[in-house]
């Protein structure tokens, strides 16, 4: 008789890109977190279907026994599509160094971090790609991935980049970076979400346009940022539809003496941000300056979007 293998409790049995074992160790049942990740849960019921599986590359992870991370507090209502509590890790690796990225990567849900090198968390203090938990080369995506609290920077793209599903427990600096420098480069952050970030979620220093939907951002300065004052100026442009914005300063910051555009869509927040500052112009200045606000709301050209389809989540 051949052994069936099954997945211990609070391991991956399922989900988009999931092509390992879809049983569950007797007491435990698969129940699916969201559209990528599915766990054996002990004590749960069984689900009434079988989760999704896909292709995929199996990340490296490091031997330890899985273990589930508790859930930020939240009673807000979730947008549609949106998942508002950060996954259960399904392992933990702390890498020495930053993991360059130059094809597609599936973390599987395993939290990584940087925690006891040079990349450690820094709070405030400005570091740089070299602190980065993934650096993604141009064209590179990364999906299903924890990035835990001991980190100076969360994920840094050199050119174009797909992020899915990646979530940041804890943010110190910014949580990603994008750096591509074409006008017409896109880079693609869809699902996922970000905790406790005292300064920026997404900081677009490079060009061209960055598409954010289906994402959680809770405890934040601002979600995202086009660079205001970098050494090299440039047009940017970011698009975002279906977001919760959850005690938040300010949604999206961008340069209108620059041509930069804002088009937000399906926008949700708890009050924090306000319907104003889910969009706020600036104006642009030369390295070493700071960047003056000039306005927040829709009355800002550069901020394409009603106040009064904000809703509340």
């Amino acid at each position: 008789m051949t052994a069936v293998a099954v997945v211990p409790a609070y391991g991956q049995c399922g989900g988009s890109g999931w092509t390992g074992e879809t049983g569950c160790a007797s007491g435990s049942s698969c129940i699916s977190q969201n559209e990528w990740y599915s766990q054996c849960i002990p004590g749960a019921a069984a689900p009434s279907s079988t989760a999704t599986t896909a292709s995929s590359t199996r990340a490296t992870t490091s031997t330890a026994k899985p273990s589930t991370t508790a859930a930020p507090s939240n009673t807000a209502a979730p947008p549609a599509g949106i998942t508002t509590t950060l996954p259960a890790s399904a392992g933990y690796t702390a890498l020495p160094t930053a993991s360059i990225i130059t094809g597609s990567f599936d973390g599987h849900m395993v939290k990584f971090d940087r925690k006891g090198s040079s990349g450690d968390c820094e709070e405030q203090t400005e570091t740089g790609e070299e602190d980065a938990v993934f650096i993604l080369e141009s064209g590179a995506s990364i999906s299903n991935v924890i990035i835990g609290k001991a980190q100076a920077e969360g994920i840094h793209c050199r050119g174009p980049c797909t992020v899915t599903n990646v979530w940041w427990e804890d943010v110190c600096e910014d949580a990603i970076t994008i750096k591509q420098t074409g006008a017409g480069d896109v880079s693609t952050i869809n699902g996922g979400g970000a905790f406790h970030a005292q300064d920026k979620i997404v900081q677009h220093n490079g060009a061209g346009l960055v598409k954010i939907s289906n994402f959680f951002a809770s405890d934040f300065g601002k979600f995202y940022r086009a660079c205001g004052n970098c050494a090299t100026s440039h047009e940017r442009h970011v698009q975002v539809d279906n977001v919760c914005l959850k005690d938040g300063k300010e949604g999206t910051g961008i340069n209108s003496n620059w041509g930069d555009t804002a088009i937000l869509t399906n926008i949700k927040t708890s009050s924090k941000p306000s319907a104003a500052n889910v969009c706020c112009a600036y104006e642009g200045v030369p390295k070493g300056s700071e960047p003056p606000k000039i306005g927040c709301g829709d009355s800002q050209s550069a901020c394409q979007y009603s106040q009064s389809s904000v809703g509340t989540c």
